[in-house]
């Protein structure tokens, strides 16, 4: 079998990186796998990218005139929102390969219009990394259109100027007008798309992110600490960069909140920040915080994550999230909101703790909780054992494999 990864890029964003993974883990299975795409930074002679000036022009373009479509929507919502207008050249260069199947991910942000995705005339299999596919432009959202449809008088009283989401999710109607075979990594994703109007009678299946499991393993926490610097006896809580907190869907806000109701609770607990530098004027959030920057190899991800007594993740929507998987894979609990994908990744007071959705009360009381479990090590041991029946690639390859075959049957190739 030999299947194209189209992604619009092979390691920069989360969806890039759970695309690679992917894609490897084919490869290591056997699976002819090539990945495509338009912006190709690792350096790996398996993916292809742009080779030309003019096609890489031709992409910045494509990017610029996107940009100016998303000026014409006037929102208070800051989530992206992409049109995909412009036309590329991949439908005829996918149509007259040899590949047996498309497996699409990231492929909006001008990479392929939305009529692009309508000529595809292989067996097209596309993993979603979030609600784009069946919404309007946005590539996720609080409002229920994409339920019932993008009609003008059910438009939020967030958004003014030309209706963007509805004139894209009207194209994707009219484009697309043979299902494709969807998967998502999370139940809630699948779920969503039953429940959307525009693709509840399209076939879907829930697969996992992959991630190796061989290669991130747990590292002893003295050493990950003492590698990193990091205080060897009290207990450290981990998350992303506080710059997320521009976006109210990373939820930082709720952590700031659950911190406040922990001042005091956890002897010597420590925060440890990563993805960012220490500002120029630190924040006094009540406790020491370590700021460890941006980690681009496996192998400083791996130690950060073993060094970690638990990985916090205060997502009001979110899809699966590379970091849990990474953090579940090295032996760290994770604590999250019991929402959206996030219930796939911790399983409450098994591999972490699932707090009542939005409330940091609880959230700060999983925090207790999961630190009193700490000098066990019952915890470190069921999150790394949830990752290799999970997402490991012994279990994930083979559903994707069945995934093709169901797509080339109704394909009839």
């Amino acid at each position: 079998m030999r299947t194209f990864q189209l992604n619009y890029s092979d390691v920069s964003g989360g969806a890039a990186r759970a695309a690679y993974r992917i894609h490897h883990a084919l490869r290591d299975a056997g699976v002819d796998s090539i990945m495509h795409v338009d912006n190709a930074v690792a350096g790996d002679w398996t993916v292809e990218g742009p080779t030309s000036a003019r096609a890489k022009a031709r992409n910045a373009v494509r990017g610029r005139v996107g940009s100016l479509f998303r000026y014409t929507l006037r929102t208070g919502n800051p989530i992206i929102h992409s049109p995909s207008v412009l036309p590329s050249s991949w439908p005829r260069r996918l149509n007259v390969s040899d590949a047996d199947v498309i497996h699409m991910h990231w492929v909006t942000g001008e990479m392929l219009s939305i009529k692009d995705i309508g000529r595809i005339r292989k067996p097209v299999v596309w993993t979603l990394h979030d609600m784009w596919a069946f919404c309007g432009a946005e590539h996720y959202t609080e409002d229920d259109r994409w339920r019932v449809g993008y009609r003008r008088d059910n438009r939020p009283g967030h958004e003014a100027g030309f209706d963007l989401n509805r004139w894209t999710w009207r194209r994707k109607r009219i484009h697309w007008e043979h299902p494709l075979h969807m998967v998502t990594p999370s139940r809630w994703l699948a779920d969503c798309v039953r429940q959307s109007a525009l693709m509840s009678d399209w076939p879907v299946s829930v697969v996992h992110n992959v991630i190796d499991t061989a290669q991130w393993q747990p590292v002893e926490p003295s050493v990950a600490r003492e590698l990193l610097g990091l205080p060897r006896d009290v207990p450290l809580l981990l998350f992303g960069a506080m710059g997320g907190g521009c976006d109210p869907r990373k939820g930082f806000d709720l952590l700031l909140a659950a911190l406040a109701h922990l001042r005091g609770e956890v002897d010597g607990l420590e925060l440890v920040v990563f993805g960012q530098l220490p500002p120029r004027e630190p924040v006094d959030l009540g406790f020491p915080i370590h700021y460890i920057g941006h980690l681009h190899d496996d192998v400083s991800l791996r130690l950060l994550y073993s060094a970690a007594d638990l990985l916090a993740i205060p997502s009001r929507q979110d899809n699966l999230p590379n970091t849990g998987v990474e953090s579940l894979a090295c032996g760290t609990p994770v604590i999250a909101f019991d929402t959206c994908g996030l219930p796939d990744i911790v399983s409450h007071q098994h591999n972490g703790y699932l707090a009542q959705a939005f409330d940091p009360v609880d959230f700060a009381q999983g925090v207790r909780w999961v630190m009193k479990q700490r000098a066990t090590g019952g915890l470190r041991q069921a999150a790394r054992q949830c990752a290799v029946e999970r997402f490991s690639p012994d279990v994930v390859v083979p559903q994707y494999l069945d995934v093709y075959r169901q797509a080339m049957e109704v394909q009839g190739t």
